[in-house]
């Protein structure tokens, strides 16, 4: 099923799993993080609560974070979406492609990217947590490296990865990209 912005979809009991290790991983830290912010929907609510509970603070919503809006496609089973002509538009030439009812892959990586450098902005010299989706943190990291959104489908992100980017004056420099091992400082070298 594509979830999108689907309401009503909650953890399963191996992502409460993930999220607890991935919180745990980010609270050994040794810089911490200062802040936590979520995509509104139910499932990155609650993958971010045991971060924000390891790290003493609470969790803020930022819509900015939301999946993509894959409109009408919206909870249509992956199976059928595949047989359909524009799957391969999706997948080879996303920036050419708006969901019906919904948006452009062009649109969503704009509204994430700003939704980024805003929360960098907020807080300047600090490191701050965002939970999101794998299309949108692919869309973010394509951007930070320079790649098109056409090749964005070439980067994986694993459920409760993390991915980091430093926002700095000279542009983004990404230090990690779907870890989910152990975490090191999270430093440029």
């Amino acid at each position: 099923m594509l979830p999108g912005r689907a309401a009503g979809l909650h953890l399963a009991d191996r992502g409460r799993e993930q999220a607890a290790a991935v919180a745990q991983r980010i609270g050994a830290l040794k810089t911490k993080p200062v802040a936590v912010y979520a995509s509104p929907l139910e499932r990155t609510r609650e993958t971010a609560a045991p971060i924000a509970k390891a790290l003493g603070v609470r969790t803020r919503a930022d819509k900015g974070l939301l999946e993509c809006d894959f409109g009408t496609w919206t909870g249509k089973k992956l199976k059928d979406l595949y047989k359909r002509p524009e799957w391969a538009t999706v997948q080879r030439y996303p920036s050419g492609f708006r969901f019906p009812g919904g948006e452009s892959f062009t649109e969503m990586q704009t509204r994430v990217t700003d939704a980024a450098a805003r929360l960098s902005a907020a807080h300047p010299g600090a490191t701050v947590v965002a939970v999101s989706h794998a299309d949108p943190i692919k869309a973010v990291v394509a951007a930070a490296v320079g790649t098109h959104l056409d090749l964005f489908q070439r980067i994986v992100v694993s459920p409760c990865s993390v991915t980091a980017i430093l926002y700095g004056a000279g542009g983004p420099t990404v230090l990690a990209v779907n870890n989910v091992g152990e975490l090191t400082e999270l430093v440029p070298s």
